[in-house]
């Protein structure tokens, strides 16, 4: 027998590498000759550079960026085995988890560091760069990116305007004559899992504004500026982003990648599906195991082990959903592709528990469906 092990991270526990491992012990607990094959899963957010350098054997590069507030940190991207393509998660330049509460504020911060990774990436050799864009503590349109790779936005002086959201309403024209000529040799893809526009009710600033920082006086500001800024990039760019799906995504940032990177926009699970070969990996097993934290209706929508799934049933493979709490709705996915969902709490626990023990709370799961799947087999 051959298992497939393709988990997401248990978000604030472990890792989707050490949710496999964890499931690879449990397995070999009940028969050390299982075969197995671990594919570490993301969707596009937190843990996708993880996922692809594990999965192909790739590398992490360390490099010194600015935050959202343009203090010098250390960020990581990945470079995949093929050593010709870079993911990057844009929270570990831009992200809201590297400003404390009352630090956030989107009028200030900006995607600059962003921009700093993408430079990076490309001027070591990289062509194909992944961007996931999920996390983002900004609401500058990518306009702070932009100015790293080498636009220059300026206003009617002449003069680069302010980063930040503040800038945008200064813009006037956008230079393009010292952006990096190595971008135009690169093709960008940005895993976006939101079909947001740039501005409106639905837009960048109204929808993810508050969580950032905003108020509604300054949601209001924000997507009038955005909406200046889109207007101009349509003027100077020849492309119409305020209404393009998922150009509100991170703030903008959806935007200027379609803007000034001429990016695709794809689903992050799909983005990772294609990167990791995760078909060829399951095409000849006979089962696949998957999860993550949390599985409820919202799983259908995008997430890990939805895709998974998908996947796996192109090749009429079995599906075994393993996560930390099943929620609401989770018996849709039943007919979504999971053929069953098993949850890794086994007594009453407080999440807390359950999130320091999850290893072996993970190991004991799959146990207990490794010896159900070998008692059916030696039923048959």
């Amino acid at each position: 027998m051959k298992i497939a092990i393709a988990p997401d991270s248990f978000k604030g526990s472990l890792s989707a590498t050490e949710v496999a491992n964890a499931i690879e012990k449990g397995i070999k607990k009940v028969d050390i000759n299982i075969e197995t094959v671990k594919i570490p899963m993301a969707d596009g957010g937190e843990g996708t550079v993880e996922s692809l350098v594990e999965a192909t054997g790739g590398k992490y590069i360390k490099v010194k960026v600015n935050d959202p507030l343009m203090r010098e940190i250390e960020a990581v991207y990945g470079v995949l085995g093929d050593n010709k393509t870079a993911v990057i998660e844009m929270a570990q330049a831009s992200g809201l988890p590297l400003l404390k509460k009352e630090e956030r504020n989107p009028m200030k911060t900006t995607t600059y560091g962003t921009g700093q990774l993408i430079k990076h990436a490309v001027n070591s050799g990289c062509r194909n760069i992944i961007i996931g864009i999920g996390g983002s503590a900004t609401n500058d349109g990518g306009a702070g990116m932009a100015m790293a790779l080498g636009a220059k936005l300026l206003d009617k002086e002449g003069k680069d305007i302010p980063l930040g959201a503040e800038g945008l309403i200064k813009l006037k024209t956008i230079d393009l004559s010292t952006f990096d000529e190595k971008i135009r040799e690169c093709k960008f893809i940005a895993a976006c899992d939101v079909d947001n526009p740039l501005v409106g009710e639905k837009g960048a600033s109204h929808i993810f504004g508050p969580q950032k920082g905003a108020d509604k006086d300054m949601v209001k500001v924000l997507d009038e500026y955005l909406e200046h800024y889109g207007n101009l990039l349509e003027e100077n760019l020849n492309i119409s982003v305020l209404n393009y799906p998922g150009a509100g995504a991170a703030g903008g940032l959806g935007a200027a990648l379609l803007a000034f990177l001429n990016a695709e926009l794809k689903r992050g699970i799909d983005i990772v599906i294609e990167a990791s070969k995760l078909d060829e990996k399951i095409k000849d097993s006979d089962l696949v195991i998957t999860g993550e934290g949390m599985i409820d209706y919202q799983t259908q929508f995008g997430k890990t082990p939805f895709g998974v799934a998908e996947t796996s049933k192109k090749h009429n493979k079995p599906v075994i959903a393993i996560a930390g709490g099943i929620g609401k709705d989770a018996s849709d996915l039943y007919n979504k592709g999971i053929d069953s969902i098993f949850s890794i709490v086994d007594k009453p626990m407080t999440l807390d528990e359950a999130m320091e023990n999850a290893e072996n709370l993970l190991e004991d799961t799959a146990e207990r469906i490794m010896r159900i799947v070998r008692l059916y087999t030696l039923l048959l």
